[in-house]
């Protein structure tokens, strides 16, 4: 295929998927591109490793100011860094603005936001003392995991969906360390949970002790108790057969 049939990749994810796809141009060599993850590993290994404990919490990047979600999500990141945990966020827009807006109010853990290079949208938010920009999504989501002891995931769209679900599957097949994992807004959740007891628990596509893995709740003390169990280590896991 000619150049002027191949088009230039909109993003870096873009392009390292694409790359074999003979009508999107490849911009770097596979050693450029192999590189570029390692030097976005490195990097964030780097500037995470001091932050000490944290929760971290996810969310739509357009919740208005306004609205009832962004108030929760402001008030439960105050209550986790007033506690000394770091709050650690998708440092964009929206709820996690609000999360870090909170844990910066607060003052006492450190407010973190781990933005992602997006087309249209999302740009690093002002309540940040440690930003970190990342070109890789799935170099992003290790960061979510590795530093963090506990996750909160508000109402979201596709990328809140897909980063709570894949906590999910780490905690079940122990890829990662079992931790709390908390779905707020029973509203937003309520339905999807059902759809999960229906079409996967009674079918047994998961089994019994999968549905332990998260909480549904709506409490800001009961959301804030039970992820900063995950950083007391109080956190009883879901005890799976041998």
């Amino acid at each position: 295929m000619t150049d002027e049939h191949t088009r230039t990749p909109a993003t870096e994810d873009e392009e390292i998927i694409a790359a074999q796809l003979p009508w999107v141009a490849a911009t770097h060599t596979e050693a450029e591109r192999l590189a570029r993850i390692q030097g976005e590993l490195a990097d964030g290994f780097e500037r995470l490793a001091e932050i000490g404990p944290a929760v971290c919490i996810f969310g739509s990047a357009r919740t208005r100011e306004d609205h009832p979600e962004y108030r929760l999500a402001r008030e439960v990141g105050r209550r986790i860094a007033e506690m000394g945990v770091a709050v650690i966020t998708g440092g964009g827009p929206g709820t996690m603005e609000a999360a870090n807006r909170g844990a910066q109010e607060a003052g006492g853990g450190a407010s973190v936001g781990l933005n992602i290079e997006l087309p249209v949208e999302q740009g690093l938010n002002p309540y940040c003392d440690l930003g970190i920009e990342f070109h890789y999504f799935f170099v992003r989501k290790v960061m979510f995991v590795r530093y963090s002891q506990a996750l909160i995931a508000f109402p979201g769209g596709f990328g809140t969906l897909d980063e709570t679900f894949e906590v999910l599957t780490l905690n079940q097949t122990d890829k990662a360390v079992d931790h709390p994992v908390v779905l707020v807004g029973a509203h937003y959740w309520g339905e999807l949970v059902a759809w999960m007891r229906e079409h996967l628990l009674e079918q047994a596509r998961i089994a019994p002790v999968d549905f332990e893995i998260f909480r549904l709740l709506d409490d800001p003390d009961e959301i804030v108790a039970t992820a900063c169990a995950g950083v007391t280590g109080s956190w009883e896991p879901p005890r799976r057969p041998i």
